[in-house]
C-alpha cells in the first residue's frame, strides 16, 4: 500500500528512540531559574534532594541535547511504543477539507493515555535510588493510574491524591489505581495539614491540582522512605515525553510529509512539549511550521495569566518558577477536562510562548466536545476531554482550509482516549454539559496573592 493510501504509519521496536530530547541544549535563551522562597536565591540540588532522586535532579537542570533512556525502561515502553501514528482520512472527507490531518495516539498504552512515558522513568530512577515509597497528585487521574502501573512495575508503594471534582466525577480511575496497587484519595483530604484546612472548610471541597500537590509534597517530606512525583510542568518530565514527538518525526517521514500546523492540549504542557520540543528544534533551524497550544476556557493560564514567579502548589510549598499563571490561590471550575484545571503552566512552554514560537488559544468546553463527537463518529477513537482541546482547534484549522482551497498537513496530539469519561460525554449528549468563562475579576483577586520576586 502506498503512502497515499495508507491510514497507520506504523514503527516497529527496532524504531524506538534510545534518547530523549533536551529542548534547553537548542534554546538561545533558557527560562530564569526556579527560586527558593524563603532565601530569594536559585534552588540547588540539594534543596531538592528530598523530594527528587538525584538523577532526576540532574536532568531537570541538564543542557545536553540527548539523554540516553534506561535499558529497564525501554523494556516497559516497548508494551505499547513506538505508537501509531493515522492519517484522519475519514475526517477529512466528512470536514470536505484540502487540508490533509494526522494524530499522533497515546491512548495504546496500557493507562489509555501518554503519562506512561514519564512514570515508567520516574519509577524506574527512585527505584535505583532505594526508594520504598512515591506519593504525587492527579487531576482526571490519568496521571495517577500511570505512575500506579509504573509503580508496579517497580515495586515501589504509591499514595495518590486526586482532585476531589474528578474523583467522583471519574471513580473507575479512581479503580483502576487500586488495581495496580497505588492507594487513591480525594483532595483536599483530612490527611495532611494542608488538606485539613480546606477539607474541613468544605468537605465538599471541588479541590484543585495545586491543593493537591501541596498534599504530595507535604506527605513526601514527612517520611524518610518517600520521594514526590510530579507529573508535568518540571523540566524533566516534559523530556521524557519527548519519544512522542521523535517518532513522529520518523513517521511523518514514511508518510513524505511534514506538518504545517500542529496542535496539542495544555494544562501543565507534558503532553504539548514531548509531542513538539523536536518540531520546535526544527522551527529553531529555520523550518516552517506553527506550534499552537489549545487550553480551556475555564483556566486560561497562557491566553489570560501572567508571566511571573509563583508557587507550584496551593500551599506554598514549591519553589517558585517562573511560568505563565492563573495564581496557585486559583480554584478552577468543575469543567470536565481534569487534567487541564492547573493554574500554571511549565516554565519551558511559558518561555516559548513569551519568545512567539508557539501560540495559544482557549476554547469552552461545549465547543471541544462538539469536536469529539463528531471526531469518534468519524475516526471511531473517543477522545479524552482533554486532547479533544486539540482535536476542536484542529477541525476549526482544517475547515478553514476547506474555505480558503489550502492544502495544509495538520498534526493532532491525541495525548488519551476517553473510555473512562464517559460521564462526560452523557452529560454533552443531554445537553447539560455548561461552559465556563473564567470571571476577570476572580482572577485578579487570585493574582493579587503572587510573591514578589525580581527577574
Amino acid at each position: 500500500m502506498s503512502a497515499a493510501e495508507t491510514v497507520k504509519f506504523v514503527l516497529t521496536e527496532a524504531d524506538l528512540p534510545t534518547h530523549w530530547y533536551n529542548l534547553a541544549a537548542d534554546l538561545p535563551t533558557l527560562p530564569p531559574p526556579p527560586i527558593h522562597p524563603a532565601t530569594g536565591e536559585p534552588v540547588g540540588p540539594a534543596d531538592l534532594e528530598p523530594l527528587f532522586p538525584m538523577e532526576l535532579i540532574l536532568q531537570e537542570v541538564s543542557r545536553e541535547r540527548w539523554i540516553e533512556i534506561p535499558g529497564p525502561v525501554l523494556d516497559v515502553y516497548r508494551l505499547w511504543r513506538p505508537t501509531p501514528l493515522f492519517r484522519a482520512r475519514r475526517l477529512e472527507r466528512v470536514l470536505g477539507t484540502p487540508a490533509r490531518i494526522y494524530y499522533k495516539y497515546e491512548g495504546v498504552s496500557p493507562a489509555g493515555s501518554h503519562k506512561p512515558n514519564t512514570a515508567v522513568a520516574q519509577a524506574y530512577y527512585n527505584k535505583q535510588a532505594g526508594v520504598k515509597r512515591l506519593t504525587t497528585e492527579t487531576g482526571a487521574g490519568q496521571w495517577g493510574s500511570s505512575l500506579a502501573m509504573a509503580c508496579a512495575f517497580f515495586g515501589i508503594e504509591l499514595k495518590v491524591y486526586m482532585v476531589r471534582a474528578s474523583y467522583l466525577q471519574k471513580p473507575y480511575r479512581r479503580i483502576l489505581m487500586e488495581t495496580w496497587g497505588a492507594q487513591c484519595v480525594p483532595s483536599p483530604s483530612p490527611d495532611t495539614a494542608s488538606g485539613r484546612r480546606f477539607y474541613e472548610q468544605d468537605p465538599e471541597h471541588p479541590g484543585s491540582l495545586g491543593i493537591a500537590i501541596s498534599e504530595a509534597v507535604e506527605d513526601a517530606a514527612s517520611r524518610a522512605d518517600t520521594k514526590y512525583s510530579l507529573g508535568s510542568v518540571l523540566n524533566h518530565v516534559l523530556l521524557h515525553q519527548t519519544v512522542i514527538g521523535l517518532e513522529t518525526l520518523r513517521q511523518f517521514e514514511l508518510a513524505g510529509d511534514y506538518p504545517d500546523v500542529i496542535f496539542g492540549c495544555v494544562g501543565g504542557g507534558s503532553n504539548f512539549a514531548g509531542l513538539t520540543f523536536p518540531f520546535v528544534r526544527d522551527k529553531l533551524q529555520g523550518k516552517d511550521v506553527r506550534i499552537v497550544a489549545v487550553e480551556p476556557a475555564a483556566c486560561p493560564s497562557l491566553t489570560r495569566g501572567v508571566y511571573t514567579y509563583d508557587f507550584g502548589d496551593t500551599a506554598r510549598t514549591t519553589p517558585l518558577l517562573k511560568m505563565h499563571t492563573l495564581g496557585h490561590t486559583f480554584i478552577p471550575a468543575r469543567i470536565h477536562a481534569g487534567g487541564l484545571r492547573y493554574h500554571g503552566m511549565a516554565p519551558l512552554v511559558s518561555h516559548l510562548y513569551e519568545h512567539g514560537l508557539i501560540e495559544a488559544v482557549a476554547l469552552p468546553q461545549t465547543k471541544v466536545f462538539e469536536g469529539a463527537v463528531l471526531f469518534a463518529r468519524a475516526e471511531g477513537i473517543i477522545p479524552a476531554p482533554e486532547s479533544a482541546h486539540a482535536v476542536r482547534a484542529a477541525i476549526d484549522e482544517a475547515r478553514r482550509c476547506a474555505e480558503t482551497g489550502e492544502e495544509k498537513a495538520i498534526l493532532i496530539g491525541l495525548s488519551g482516549h476517553g473510555h473512562f469519561d464517559l460521564a462526560a460525554y452523557e452529560a454533552y449528549l443531554a445537553g447539560k454539559l455548561e461552559d465556563y468563562e473564567y470571571p476577570e475579576e476572580a482572577i485578579r483577586q487570585a493574582l493579587a496573592d503572587l510573591p514578589t520576586v525580581s527577574g
